[in-house]
């Protein structure tokens, strides 16, 4: 099958949605149950309106997606030089694996309460010393709270793909630089790293969606004011289900935008792999 034939496929799979959507919303007749298609497109496709006077949408996701990618990157950089050592080194693995396994099956939620006790509405403002004007209200956005959660989420499926894409590379070839004069350094610049960049590459997009999973969590937690997930909570005790939904949208719109982009920088740069196969 050709590719315009795969874009015909799944452009009738989103159209049939639209129209049971539509369906559905029609024979309940009550948008607070279902609002209509064209109630939360007027939402999406006027994103600088105010809504419930707490921002515009477009405001709600930019916050959003800046909570997002601190506790992604932070997760990222703690969690990549840890799977390299813990899938390259025994004694490392010895020394973290199971300590690290006993928190993996805790769901980011359970972690609400130890969280709000730890850092209660504590925010980037209290860290910089800020306590009045435009950039208190920027830096207040961004909660110790919000950004450990969104860790949490993110941290252990890049630590796993770290782990399995290090212990993963053939072991002849690291063997052989040896026998050739090969350093250290050299072996983890030369052939570690870039045999196991894939499985690390596949593991940061997996834990992208997870942060972005636990974003409305994180934006649930007491001292938040701002974000897609606020909103869609806010929205929800003002039976404004037309906002809910736009707010789902936008979270799955910009988390598919960012997928995307993941997906063309695995495929553009290692397109030796499917050679490999």
């Amino acid at each position: 099958m050709n590719s315009s034939f795969h874009r015909v496929l799944s452009l009738a799979t989103v159209l049939a949605f639209l129209a049971l959507w539509s369906w559905a919303a029609l024979m309940i007749g009550n948008k607070v149950i279902l609002p209509t298609v064209g109630e939360v497109a007027e939402l999406i496709f006027h994103p600088n309106e105010d809504l419930l006077s707490m921002g515009s949408l477009i405001t709600n996701i930019v916050v959003s997606l800046f909570r997002v990618l601190l506790g992604y990157i932070v997760a990222v950089l703690v969690a990549i030089p840890l799977g390299i050592a813990m899938g390259y080194y025994v004694s490392v693995h010895t020394m973290f694996g199971d300590f690290l396994n006993l928190f993996r099956p805790i769901p980011p939620l359970a972690w609400v309460p130890l969280v709000m006790a730890w850092f209660g509405i504590a925010s980037f403002a209290d860290l910089f010393g800020v306590d009045r004007g435009p950039w208190f209200v920027y830096l207040n956005n961004f909660k110790y709270s919000m950004i450990f959660i969104i860790f949490i989420g993110a941290f252990y499926p890049v630590l796993t793909s770290s782990i399995h894409g290090v212990r993963n590379v053939n072991r002849v070839f690291i063997d052989t630089a040896r026998v050739l004069g090969a350093g250290e350094f050299d072996i983890f610049r030369k052939i570690l790293l870039p045999a196991a960049l894939p499985s690390m590459v596949n593991g940061m997009r997996i834990g992208l969606g997870v942060a972005w999973m636990c974003l409305v969590s994180a934006e649930m937690l007491p001292g938040s004011i701002s974000g897609v997930g606020y909103l869609i909570t806010h929205a929800y005790t003002m039976a404004s289900t037309d906002i809910v939904v736009a707010g789902m949208f936008s979270i799955g719109l910009t988390g598919a935008l960012m997928d995307w982009l993941f997906r063309r920088i695995e495929r553009r740069c290692f397109s030796w792999q499917r050679l490999a196969r």
